[in-house]
């Protein structure tokens, strides 16, 4: 599914989002123009805009009003992005040079910060205070996950519980409450929203756990950044976690893990790699990311029969399907 498939009939107002996204970030400071237009021209799948304008499907869809969420919250996802360079000291992103390669740290946080608070003074245009207080309480969640992402840096102990909860905050919230906030800028009844929001939560699960098998199975002209990339950084996801649960792999996948900890980008992960190819972590992760799926799809049937449900399934079974 390439990105045209992917926003349906949504194309004509994505193009118009894409323009007001550029819109939203243009200040007189050339430092600031130069550091978010390179993050923003570096591309990407624009999932939680797109979710935002299909939530606003199921209530009165005024684009000029969704533009208020679709954009913030693309601009926040965008926002956490260049911060979590800074933290993975990650040398590039969709195949580009990161902010924090091309420049450096202190001027990436400042970056990551301008495009927070433009996206937090745009939502602030709407009166709903409810959309505020959903969006906030978002936030919150992410910035603890991104803590807890720090604390468990090569964490090779840590439970499915905790690696579960862990991208719950970091990348669910955020799809989850795209899809609610359409459906709440656009008024759509309560009960409308709460689906909306059970679906993305549930689509946004499986988009994490998929995107950390991609990682290991998914070559660098796919990736846009080295295989193996959260293993070099720490970051012990769902196949490792599994992987490592397997007593005649442990011994060999722990001693790798550590030659990837102790030197750094001098030892490959490839070893490792091999190591969790050859168990079932895999197999087991994309069990659990389907698990994910058929619970997004379980709510999606109790919205009501409107087009829009359509581009919704197709976005949820691509989610695990595909190979960027």
């Amino acid at each position: 599914m390439n990105r045209l498939e992917l926003f349906g009939l949504l194309n004509k107002d994505m193009n118009f989002i894409e323009d007001e996204l550029y819109r939203s970030i243009d200040s007189r400071e050339e430092l600031i123009n130069d550091t978010s237009l390179h993050l923003l021209k570096a591309g990407g799948k624009r999932l939680r805009p797109v979710f935002v304008l299909l939530g606003g499907k199921f209530g009165e869809y005024d684009l000029h009003k969704l533009k208020r969420v679709a954009v913030p919250l693309e601009l926040i996802h965008s926002a956490s992005l260049v911060h979590d360079d800074v933290i993975d000291d990650a040398e590039t992103r969709r195949g580009q040079p990161t902010v924090k390669s091309k420049w450096d740290n202190r001027i990436a946080m400042y970056t990551g910060d301008y495009i927070y608070a433009r996206a937090l003074s745009i939502v602030a245009e709407l009166p709903n205070p409810a959309i505020h207080h959903v969006l906030s309480k978002a936030l919150v969640q992410m910035s603890i996950g991104e803590m807890e992402q720090i604390r468990d840096f090569f964490n090779v102990d840590q439970s499915v519980r905790n690696y579960l909860l862990r991208i719950r905050r970091k990348t669910a919230l955020l799809i989850a409450v795209s899809c609610e906030l359409g459906a709440m800028a656009a008024d759509a009844p309560g009960h409308i929203s709460s689906l909306l929001y059970s679906f993305g939560y549930n689509v946004g699960m499986a988009f994490q756990i998929h995107d950390d098998i991609l990682d290991l199975l998914g070559t660098e002209k796919q990736l846009g950044k080295p295989p193996g990339s959260d293993m070099r950084q720490g970051n012990i996801t769902l196949p490792v976690i599994y992987a490592l649960q397997q007593p005649e792999l442990r011994a060999a996948l722990l001693a790798e893990i550590n030659l990837i900890r102790e030197y750094e980008d001098k030892h490959s992960p490839r070893a490792a790699i091999e190591l969790i190819k050859k168990s079932d972590g895999i197999a087991k992760a994309e069990n659990l990311a389907d698990r994910y799926i058929k619970k997004a799809l379980d709510s999606l049937d109790l919205l009501p029969e409107v087009k829009t449900k359509k581009t919704l399934r197709d976005i949820a079974h691509f989610v695990t399907r595909r190979s960027y």
